[in-house]
């Protein structure tokens, strides 16, 4: 919150909770549920792995999303083949 500028009152309108929940979980060290901590990662707009995650997500293109999901179709031979001629492309 501190990074947005957020109060806890801002956090409870965009997530959607009673501004008491936000207000528990942050002043008496109340263990949000997860419906609750899905409820605040919407009002940030993040997803729970992007809160969980550790360091910076990236977020991927949607050329990357096709780029990995032909990925995923292709045979193990076929991945080793892409993968070489991609590394003799970068030099």
């Amino acid at each position: 919150m501190q990074k947005r500028g957020w109060s806890e009152y801002r956090l409870a309108i965009a997530s959607g909770l009673s501004q008491s929940t936000v207000a528990n979980i942050f002043n008496r060290n109340t263990t949000p549920s997860v419906a609750t901590l899905e409820s605040i990662c919407k009002g940030f707009g993040i997803t729970l792995a992007q809160f969980f995650a550790e360091g910076d997500m990236v977020e991927l293109t949607n050329e990357q999303k096709e780029m990995f999901s032909a990925w995923s179709a292709l045979t193990r031979e076929q991945k080793e083949v892409l993968a070489q001629l991609i590394l003799v492309m970068k030099q």
